[in-house]
């Protein structure tokens, strides 16, 4: 059988896809090799500019995801000593990726998708038609989405400009909190220190009790300064003295590397969604979006191509152009502020002091990075 539009990764850029696809008629195929549910290394935080889309996507069965996920009004950045807090408005959403992403391939076989578990891509021939082989069969397809990730085994390049890469992984897991006399307002907190990050918010799993204090972490550190979510708590003094009382509820799951390039939204007529197009600064909190958004925006691009109104290389550049308007800059603005907060300390303090006595400045870095 030949499919119009087969998508290889079946998380939120890839099911997105498929499922805006399906919709305007297209015969889709979706493989992942994981199966669902699982839990990825993730803030797990998804902003108010993609829970739309994503109640869009949803099925009715799912729709309580939404319904019942913390919603996040606020953030805190702690660092060198300080606490910068800035409004997130409109609230973002919390939603466990193990919820969200099993809630997205179910779906997706709502839909009409052909989806398929612990499947693996092992290569990709042609330029239009696809042959994709796998490690069962193997399936053609007039137009290709590659939703597979950053480190997946067809996105290995070497790094930019051949300039040297330092490592840095990613680690996750949730915790029980003890809950404290007060009750504050949900926020994302973000604690900095030399080589690294670490985000905690407030998360339910589906079915879960409404009063368990569950929290997730996750870290992104540069391999040499931890490995470990113990060790990366230690590494400032606030998210060591709030972890120390924590019970694990999840066993943790890491990733690496994790590498930081420009994106690159299509590849030989091969549109790149999600985190296989470009991966976004973690601490800005809006991967999830990008990867919703990403994939639609993928699908809508090739309506044009499935009704023969334009080719393939043309709908691709459509993508290519549509992504770098409306994500892009995304993009940009997080790596500006990555940059900022790896300065010398001596740098960052008078810029910290600005921010910290003028949170409308605070306010608006947040905005640009949405």
């Amino acid at each position: 059988m030949l499919y119009d539009l087969i998508i290889i990764g079946g998380g939120p850029a890839g099911t997105s896809a498929a499922i805006s696809a399906v919709r305007q008629g297209a015969r889709v195929l979706l493989l992942e090799r994981g199966r669902f549910p699982r839990h990825k290394v993730c803030g797990e935080f998804v902003s108010a500019e993609s829970l739309s889309l994503l109640k869009d996507l949803l099925d009715l069965q799912h729709t309580a995801l939404l319904q019942d996920a913390v919603r996040i009004p606020r953030a805190r950045m702690f660092l060198d000593g300080r606490v910068l807090r800035a409004a997130v408005d409109p609230p973002a959403a919390s939603i466990a990726r193990l919820d969200l992403d099993d809630a997205l391939w179910h779906s997706a076989g709502g839909a009409g998708v052909d989806a398929r578990q612990q499947v693996t891509v092992q290569s990709v021939n042609g330029s239009g038609p696809f042959r994709i082989v796998t490690t069962s069969e193997e399936f053609e397809s007039r137009a290709l989405v590659n939703a597979s990730g950053r480190w997946s085994n067809l996105n290995l390049a070497p790094p930019e400009n051949g300039m040297r890469t330092e490592k840095w992984l990613g680690v996750k897991a949730h915790f029980a909190e003890p809950a404290s006399g007060e009750t504050p307002e949900p926020s994302v907190d973000l604690y900095f220190f030399e080589g690294g990050y670490c985000g905690v918010q407030a998360v339910h799993l589906s079915g879960e009790n409404s009063g368990t204090a569950r929290v997730n972490a996750s870290a992104m550190v540069r391999a040499h300064v931890a490995s470990s979510l113990p060790e990366v708590f230690a590494q400032h003094p606030a998210l060591r003295d709030r972890s120390r009382n924590w019970t694990p509820l999840s066993d943790p799951v890491s990733t690496s590397p994790l590498i930081f390039r420009n994106p690159q939204p299509e590849r030989d007529s091969v549109l790149m969604a999600g985190d296989a197009a470009g991966f976004v600064d973690p601490f800005v909190g809006d991967g999830i979006s990008l990867a919703l958004r990403s994939g639609s925006l993928a699908a809508l691009s090739l309506k044009v191509f499935f009704a023969g109104e334009a080719s393939l290389p043309d709908a691709a550049r459509r993508y290519s152009q549509a992504y770098k308007e409306s994500l892009l800059p995304v993009f940009r603005a997080s790596s500006k502020l990555r940059r900022m907060l790896v300065l010398p300390r001596y740098v960052r303090k008078p810029v910290l002091s600005i921010l910290e006595s003028s949170p409308a400045i605070t306010n608006y870095l947040v905005r640009k990075t949405r």
